[in-house]
């Protein structure tokens, strides 16, 4: 008989852990926070940021994934949920809901969120793109 996972305490610090380039995507700056080890895989907690500008975006995609928020910290980016296009800005919280079809098309410079998922070894799979996705912003 197995014994259940007891998650452990866990405190990061800045200094901690640094940014990666060995995430999701490419054009993104990868942070972890410890959780999914504390855990035991059960959670993931990351910190996100822009490494380069948008050219294609995510790509329309969903995650297997039971649960899944993203909190802007800092800057903006706009998202397509379904047909719907939403504008994400620093100190909004999104509820992505199970196996929602979505695609980040376009951010700021100086974005970043905090993204928690779980479970922590989550699914990204490309989707049929529901709708057309507005051009992005051109950085300075």
């Amino acid at each position: 008989m197995s014994t259940p996972f007891a998650t452990q305490f866990s405190h990061i610090r800045p200094h901690d852990t640094s940014y990666v380039g060995h995430g999701l995507r490419d054009f993104f700056l990868y942070r972890d926070l410890g959780i999914a080890e504390a855990t035991g895989g059960k959670v993931l907690a990351q910190l996100v940021k822009a490494n380069q500008a948008p050219e294609q975006g995510t790509g329309w995609h969903r995650h297997e994934a039971d649960f899944h928020i993203v909190i802007m910290l800092k800057g903006w980016a706009r998202f397509m949920y379904g047909h719907k296009e939403t504008l994400v800005a620093a100190g909004d919280c999104v509820h992505q809901a199970p196996g929602i079809v979505h695609y980040l098309f376009d951010y700021s410079e100086d974005m970043e969120y905090l993204e928690i998922v779980s479970p922590a070894d989550f699914r990204s799979i490309d989707a049929d793109p529901p709708c057309a996705v507005p051009a992005p912003a051109p950085w300075a």
